[in-house]
């Protein structure tokens, strides 16, 4: 069913080229303004707790249903493409949903800058505060315990959804053991690119990506050109490349800083909880934060509504070299959004197209499959070993992977326990 000035999939091509070239596009009300969309992301960057998945059930319900912005086919397919790429689906969408209803770019910063930064403000606020923190051993671990749990469920749904037969079961086992025995940055890519490569050509099967709405696929317009789409996409591999050249010859911290989180940003297939083995790879080894510090952090930032992205700016903050602070956590946050926003942004006019090649799925069901792989690492090390010392550390842990998963307590109230767990067994 199509709301009132719904897209709508009939319509020819050449009114679907002018819409992309003038500028227009057909959600399920008028355009509004960054105002608006600044307003109604604000509310939920506030409230959207739960992870990445929660978060598509949130915008569903606040601008789907309730403001009436799109109708669920639409909706749908912008989720579909999110999925398709590297980067923060949740922010993705919320970008593009942004960009949809404010009438371009202006549009998708102010979706971004309020769901994102009240859980940035927040998380860069406690990094600060990290020495008012530090006296307190018993809550640093309990918060290092929290991260054993969320990770184990992200592993365990994560294997449900993404590694569904024996094909992508084996390439998420040949990622996990490639990362842990090569235990570097370059492990991570070459695992995810290999895991690629593997789904050309064992997955090419599979049924293909759809949006999440059953029926007739829509055709999407959006107020960019392909010309633009590209421009943008040039820009993301730029970026990918050139500021690592510069920051190897001319040392400067601030540049490496924004290389290593861009970096991150750009390699997270499958959900936010796909960046800690990269971050960790990127700021724990060369000494920038201590692994105590980095799993604390990961704890906190289960407390915060809005995007687990946000975990750079307490990493940004909390650096020891210089920028650090709210200079750091800036060039942080940034950083490791970006990617991904640029990826979505330069997709969109091409989407249509893209999504209906095999080939093109097949790869993308591969990476996830090795992203799987990526976060079992993970789990293990840094997250087990740095956190489970003993027997009732373990016990704690396991508890709030079950808090999680059977009896679906809510993430903040599992981190509120685990720190009191932790103050009890220290």
């Amino acid at each position: 069913m199509t709301e009132q000035g719904a897209p709508r999939a009939q319509e020819t091509g050449a009114q679907e080229t002018g819409a992309q070239e003038t500028g227009e596009h057909r959600t399920g009300a008028p355009p509004g303004s960054p105002g608006e969309v600044f307003g109604a992301f604000l509310k939920l960057g506030l409230t959207s707790f739960g992870g990445p998945v929660a978060h598509l059930g949130y915008f569903r319900d606040e601008l789907v249903l309730r403001r009436r912005w799109m109708d669920d086919a639409a909706y749908g397919d912008l989720v579909a493409l999110c999925q398709f790429l590297p980067g923060p689906a949740s922010s993705q969408l919320g970008f593009t949903l942004g960009l949809l209803r404010g009438g371009g770019l202006l549009g998708g910063l102010a979706a971004w800058a309020g769901f994102t930064l009240p859980s940035a403000i927040a998380l860069t606020g406690c990094a600060l505060g990290a020495a008012s923190l530090a006296g307190t051993d018993g809550v640093l671990h309990g918060l290092k315990l929290v991260a054993v749990a969320v990770v184990a469920q992200a592993v365990w749904g994560m294997t449900r959804t993404l590694t569904p037969d024996r094909d992508r079961a084996g390439i998420a086992l040949a990622a996990l053991a490639l990362v842990v025995f090569a235990g570097s940055a370059l492990g991570q890519v070459v695992a995810i690119a290999l895991g690629a490569l593997a789904g050309l050509v064992l997955c090419a099967e599979a049924p293909p990506v759809r949006g999440s709405v059953s029926g007739p696929e829509p055709t999407l317009s959006v107020p960019l050109t392909r010309r633009t789409g590209a421009l943008l996409l040039a820009l993301f591999a730029v970026l990918l490349v050139v500021p690592p050249v510069i920051a190897a010859a001319s040392h400067v911290q601030a540049l490496a800083l924004f290389d290593a989180f861009y970096r991150s940003g750009a390699l997270v297939f499958g959900g936010g909880h796909v960046v800690l083995p990269l971050l960790q790879a990127e700021v724990v080894a060369p000494g920038w934060v201590s692994a105590s510090t980095f799993l604390a952090g990961y704890g906190l930032a289960q407390a915060v509504p809005g995007p687990l992205f946000t975990f750079a700016a307490y990493l940004g903050a909390a650096m020891g070299p210089e920028p650090n602070g709210i200079a750091g956590a800036a060039i942080a946050l940034v950083a490791i959004f970006l990617p991904g926003l640029l990826l979505v942004t330069g997709m969109l006019p091409f989407w249509d197209q893209l999504r209906r090649r095999t080939g093109a799925q097949a790869a993308m069901r591969g990476a996830n499959a090795a992203v799987v792989g990526l976060i079992g690492a993970a789990l293990y090390s840094p997250v087990f070993t740095g956190a489970v010392f003993d027997a009732p550390d373990f016990v704690a842990a396991v508890g709030g992977f079950l808090l999680l998963t059977v009896w679906r307590v809510p993430p903040l109230a599992v981190v509120v326990l685990l720190a009191g767990a932790g103050v009890l067994l220290a």
